[in-house]
């Protein structure tokens, strides 16, 4: 199956300003993700630019990349309008790879994407992986999900979840088996999903949560989830991860 992968990228960041344009070993922290989607079995990589700066700097460099409205709400609505930008018809496959995402794995690109080849009753695509340490499990900045027996979707929650009745009763002390499954931010969708997302209304459960994707939910779109077997390399949300990313490309252990 084809697929387009698409890289939102916006120059705004409260805790690392001008993000996309970080250097990562001579090269913008954009370039880097689009490099390493490129190595996916992706039929094009673009960037979705809010800022012509980043635009500059993919060209700079041989990316492809579209100018998108300054003005978008999330990531999701910068793809709908990349997508329609670039002509994808309803029935296309589109993966979101995050624009801070420069270690991200391109077997996993794939993997989300070919869940929408398998399934029809999903809207949407995304991955987890087994959580493994009882702190992770109880921080509230990671998402949890928990999916059904047909691997779909049944919720998204920063609370620890699945609530072991019995194990948690004098505290959360250990983990569930099965383990729990902490939440990847990756996501494929089909063209025509993407596009109709933002008509959506809010949802109460994504507005209380802050999860965007409960709100696919909400209005019954089921998302289908690829559970990794392992966490994903870490992505850079602050300038400790900056330069914990950097030095992993200056050892070259990427």
């Amino acid at each position: 199956m084809g697929f387009t992968v698409l890289i939102p990228a916006r120059l705004a960041s409260t805790r690392l300003p001008d993000k996309p344009l970080a250097d990562i070993a001579g090269r913008p922290m954009v370039v880097r993700v689009a490099e390493r989607a490129r190595l996916s079995a992706a039929e094009r990589v673009v960037v979705a630019a809010d800022d012509p700066s980043i635009l500059d700097a993919c060209r700079a460099h041989g990316v492809d990349a579209v100018m998108t409205a300054s003005d978008h709400p999330s990531g999701t609505d910068r793809l709908a309008e990349a997508s329609s930008l670039l002509g994808l018809s309803d029935t296309e496959v589109v993966v979101n790879v995050q624009g801070d995402e420069p270690l991200i794995a391109p077997s996993l690109i794939d993997q989300v994407a070919a869940l929408l080849e398998r399934r029809d009753d999903a809207a949407m695509g995304t991955a987890a992986h087994p959580i493994g340490e009882v702190p992770e499990f109880t921080n509230p900045n990671v998402v949890k999900v928990v999916t059904d027996a047909a691997g779909l979707a049944l919720t998204f929650s920063r609370a620890p979840l699945p609530w072991w009745r019995d194990g948690f009763a004098h505290g959360i002390h250990a983990l569930p088996d099965p383990a729990p499954l902490r939440h990847i931010g990756i996501y494929s969708y089909r063209c025509g999903f993407l596009r109709h997302f933002p008509t959506l209304a809010q949802a109460p459960l994504e507005r209380i949560e802050a999860l965007e994707q409960m709100r696919a939910l909400w209005y019954g779109y089921r998302i289908a989830v690829h559970v990794a077997l392992s966490a994903p390399a870490p992505g850079v949300d602050t300038p400790e991860d900056l330069e914990r990313v950097r030095q992993l490309f200056a050892s070259g252990n990427t």
